[in-house]
């Protein structure tokens, strides 16, 4: 993940500058333990400022609206209680190439700052810092104690001290072109890590983008870069530097991440706060995506895992049972020949009524004939009682498999983050398996969150087709949006997503129109890497829900059957 660096923040707060101040603070909304937002009001418009102190995501920048879910962070509840109602009248760096904004508080814009919001973009030690008139704490998003560090310890109720001052020298607009060739050329190495070295204020991205942009490899020897490349590099340079002291930035999007200089830029950002916000917040929904994926696959690996075995313990001993009849035909001649049974015999071999062969009974020596029949006679009691429980046990088992496997599917479609949607379908499945007892609900509670919107598409005949993501938006497909008219689709005996074919009255769908919809069933279902897939697909009046079924499951009638393509959706 990119992070951001001083010349990105610097842009940032640029913007800010000059869309947002003054601006009055209206709430403050914790998103998670990294993130707050501020509810900023100027003359003519609202947003939310966001401020991370994430340790691979921290940023400033106006983001989206915070979920409507209770917040109940200490953090944010004592920064509402001192900042409320306050202006913000001042955003600005706390020194010359330092990545800490300063956030100035008054109670009306030209009177003094009554508190301070720093904000400190420092990778893993990235923080939020809140003080007073005086610059001591009042509170801190990370508290560090003298036993974390030594250097800087962030206590409340204690001074608040700048970071420790860079060492390596500042950039700047007026040094010689010879002077900068030599700095970083003085000690041959690559380009990227001698620049690095040299000067303060510069990124890994910076660069990269500054030597891509005169056709330079990042990690090229410095001696083996010709008087046009120095120059070329060292107009870039400038440009650079002019940039920050112009704070006139190009934003735009690269093949890999973003740039605010325009170098390499394949689509280019109108607003540094959308770029921000949209890199980062689909960075970290990627992220717990495949982390949410991960757990809940594993979760769901562990459990079919040992369903299967009792399943197949069911069936073994349901197999078993069959044999009941067995026992009961060994009692029978047993007692029809007790004549021929001598004490001590282990086993004892008798023709069958019918075909008259010969058949070993197993004996225990020390029970006389009658003894040996009664166990046969309970032996085959016993496995018609069990055969009558395994039976029920064995369904359930199936179902809960079923279940299981259909809920596999869906969390392994789409197989890579592409939308916010997907991230709200894999938090839903998250609170079905919670609610249905497969997995643990954790100490900290929120509300449902938003429901994602159905997988859509269009047939070549115009008509749209709605696929649901998870269980609970199947049951939604199917048992509520479903038309009359409307066409409903399913893997035959495969796990899968319910698919709507969407019809108006006196609609009919042509061969393409079915075919297409085929296809994507088959592709949004277990089936996906098979070549063909029998789809069936019903009018939803023939489409019921068994009593007492889990989320997902539903029977059908009246089905037809159209082979499916999945590979052509690829």
């Amino acid at each position: 993940m990119q992070p951001v660096d001083f010349t990105t923040l610097m842009a940032a707060c640029a913007e800010l500058q000059a869309d947002w101040l003054p601006a009055r603070l209206e709430q403050v909304y914790q998103r998670d333990r990294h993130t707050i937002a501020l509810a900023l009001r100027t003359l003519d418009q609202r947003a939310w400022l966001t401020l991370s102190w994430h340790p691979q995501a921290a940023r400033v920048c106006i983001g989206d609206p915070p979920p409507r879910v209770p917040d109940t962070f200490t953090f944010s509840q004592q920064l509402q209680h001192q900042l409320k109602g306050l202006a913000l009248v001042t955003i600005k760096a706390i020194a010359p190439w330092e990545r800490v904004l300063d956030l100035q508080f008054a109670r009306r814009p030209g009177e003094d700052a009554l508190w301070h919001l720093y904000v400190e973009i420092m990778g893993k030690y990235s923080n939020v810092i809140l003080t007073n008139q005086e610059d001591l704490i009042v509170t801190a998003a990370h508290q560090v104690s003298s036993q974390q560090s030594s250097v800087r310890p962030i206590q409340t109720g204690q001074p608040y001290e700048v970071p420790p001052a860079l060492t390596d020298p500042a950039p700047s607009l007026s040094e010689a072109q010879s002077r900068w060739r030599e700095r970083i050329s003085l000690v041959p190495g690559s380009l990227k890590r001698n620049i690095l070295k040299s000067y303060r204020g510069l990124s890994s991205t910076l660069i990269a983008s500054m030597a891509q942009a005169v056709e330079l490899k990042p990690d090229q020897p410095t001696d083996s870069l010709s008087d046009r490349h120095w120059q070329q590099l060292f107009d870039c340079w400038q440009t650079w530097l002019r940039a920050l002291e112009q704070q006139q930035f190009q934003p735009g999007w690269l093949m890999q991440g973003y740039t605010v200089m325009g170098w390499g830029t394949v689509e280019p950002v109108k607003s540094v706060q959308d770029l921000l916000n949209r890199y980062y917040t689909d960075q970290l929904n990627q992220q717990e995506f495949s982390q949410l994926r991960h757990q809940i696959g594993q979760k769901l690996s562990n459990i079919l895992k040992k369903l299967n075995i009792k399943a197949q313990d069911f069936r073994t001993r349901l197999q078993q049972s069959d044999q009941a009849d067995d026992y009961r035909e060994q009692a029978d001649l047993l007692m029809a020949h007790l004549h021929e049974w001598q004490p001590g015999m282990k086993a004892i071999a008798l023709a069958d009524f019918t075909t008259e062969k010969p058949i070993t009974i197993p004996l225990n020596p020390e029970k006389n004939a009658v003894q040996n029949a009664q166990a046969l006679y309970k032996r085959h009691q016993k496995l018609k009682r069990s055969r009558a429980a395994l039976i029920p046990l064995l369904d359930e088992v199936q179902a809960e498999i079923a279940y299981l496997e259909q809920v596999e599917v869906a969390i392994s479609q789409p197989e890579q983050y592409q939308t916010p949607d997907d991230l709200l379908s894999l938090a839903e499945i998250r609170d079905e398996l919670i609610q249905q007892k497969y997995l643990e609900a954790p100490d900290r509670r929120s509300s449902a969150p938003p429901s994602p919107d159905f997988r859509r598409q269009q047939t070549p005949g115009g008509h749209e087709v709605l696929i649901g993501r998870n269980n609970r938006q199947n049951d939604q497909l199917t048992f509520r949006l479903a038309g009359d008219y409307d066409l409903w689709f399913h893997a035959q005996e495969i796990p899968g997503s319910h698919v709507l074919l969407r019809l108006q009255a006196g609609d009919v769908p042509d061969e393409a129109d079915l075919q297409f919809t085929a296809d994507l069933t088959a592709y949004y279902s277990r089936a996906r890497q098979s070549e063909q897939v029998p789809i069936i697909y019903t009018e939803p009046k023939h489409v019921y829900k068994p009593k007492g079924a889990k989320p997902g499951i539903a029977i059908y009638k009246n089905e037809r059957v159209i082979w499916g393509q999945p590979q052509r959706v690829k």
